[in-house]
């Protein structure tokens, strides 16, 4: 018999499931899980942004005082080359840190 809660019409994988669907995942447990999940996004947003535009522009001329790396200036580095590290680095990060908290909520991928 089908869940008369299970909206998605396919065995309750719809995220908005009233009654948790397959996930198993109260209303509550979803909405904690969402929170965390949207608390590291902004984070990583933030990083994300800090670093080309703060460290690659506006202290780009202090930077460049410093040193170089490969003989270009390091307010040049950090913007052009520094900004792509930080960012696969950030999205290397997101994966492990989404992987752990599926677990956490037993809502991991085989």
């Amino acid at each position: 018999m089908s869940d008369e809660n299970d909206i998605s019409g396919g065995g309750g994988s719809n995220p908005q499931d009233a009654g948790g669907g397959s996930t198993g995942l109260t209303d509550e447990k979803r909405r904690e899980y969402w929170k965390k999940n949207l608390t590291v996004i902004g984070i990583l947003m933030g990083i994300w942004a800090f670093v080309p535009l703060v460290l690659g522009i506006l202290l780009g001329p202090t930077l460049n005082e410093i040193g170089s790396i490969g003989g270009y200036p390091l307010g040049f580095f950090v913007a052009q080359q520094g900004s792509i590290y930080v960012f696969l680095a950030l999205i290397f990060f997101y994966a492990w840190y989404m992987n752990r908290l599926d677990r956490q909520f037993g809502v991991e991928e085989d």
